[in-house]
This record gives C-alpha cells, sequence and structure tokens, in this order.
C-alpha cells in the first residue's frame, strides 16, 4: 500500500515524466529540422498553411493557438526564407491571406520527413505497439483538454 504522505519520486511524476518526454523529442526534431531551414514551429506553419483553403494570419493562428504577435513573427521568417507569402484577400482587403510558395512545398515535404524519422527515433525504444498506444493515450487527452 502506498502511504500518501511519502512524495513520490520525481520519475514517476506524470509532469516531470512529459517535460522531459517534450523536451527531448524537441532537441531531436530541432536537429532534424535544422538542416531544413525551420524549426518545429515554422513547420507547423508549413503544415497549417498546406492544409486547404488560403488562411488568413488570424485564422493560421487559431488553428496554431498561437497569438497574432506571434503569428506575425513567424510569417515573416517564412516570407524572409521565400517559404511563404502574404497577399491582401479579395474579399476583404483588411485582411492578409497566407500561402506557402514552392519552395514553401518542398521545404514542407522535406521537413515532415525529417521529423516522422526523428520521431521513429524517439520512440525507438517502445515497440511499435506501445509507441502506437502513446500516440494515440496523448492525442486523447489533448483532445479531451480543448473539449
Amino acid at each position: 500500500m502506498v502511504d500518501d504522505q511519502q512524495p513520490v519520486p520525481l520519475e514517476s511524476r506524470l509532469g516531470y515524466l512529459l517535460k522531459h518526454a517534450q523536451a527531448g523529442l524537441a532537441r531531436a526534431s530541432a536537429e532534424a529540422l535544422a538542416p531544413h531551414g525551420v524549426d518545429g514551429h515554422e513547420l507547423a506553419v508549413l503544415v497549417v498553411l498546406a492544409a486547404g483553403e488560403p488562411l488568413s494570419q488570424v485564422e493560421a493562428a487559431g488553428r496554431l493557438g498561437v497569438d497574432r504577435t506571434t503569428m506575425v513573427s513567424l510569417i515573416d521568417g517564412l516570407e524572409d526564407h521565400g517559404l511563404a507569402e502574404r497577399r491582401r484577400s479579395p474579399q476583404d482587403r483588411r485582411k492578409n491571406i497566407v500561402e506557402l510558395t514552392a519552395a514553401g512545398r518542398d521545404c514542407l515535404r522535406r521537413g515532415e520527413k525529417a521529423r516522422r524519422a526523428a520521431e521513429r527515433r524517439f520512440l525507438a525504444p517502445l515497440d511499435e505497439e506501445a509507441a502506437a498506444s502513446l500516440v494515440r493515450a496523448l492525442r486523447t487527452l489533448v483532445l479531451a483538454e480543448r473539449e
């Protein structure tokens, strides 16, 4: 029986484990993405922009869960590297529509390949079933939090 008065070792605490697992994955992803000239945040923007219909900066920020100022900075960086471009919305001249350039689509393809490989290496200590189960469980928790 566990004594409720005894502290739980750090290595048994969910928050500690999630924090350190995320930090390890972030390091692995950053190393994998560096040769492609983007980081994980920028790659996420490319993913959102490639999802289909053209999005405004505000709509893209909403899908990513970032504030407008952060989104402007991310888009500025992608634009500076020729990966995305802003244009005025034909329906609402007050809105900037952001779209990927051909270079942005290529970077997304290469970056996603590198990201997937980094995730596979990170999850390598787990068998395939355990890795898939972990991803499903985390997805369930994240989606439940949004409700």
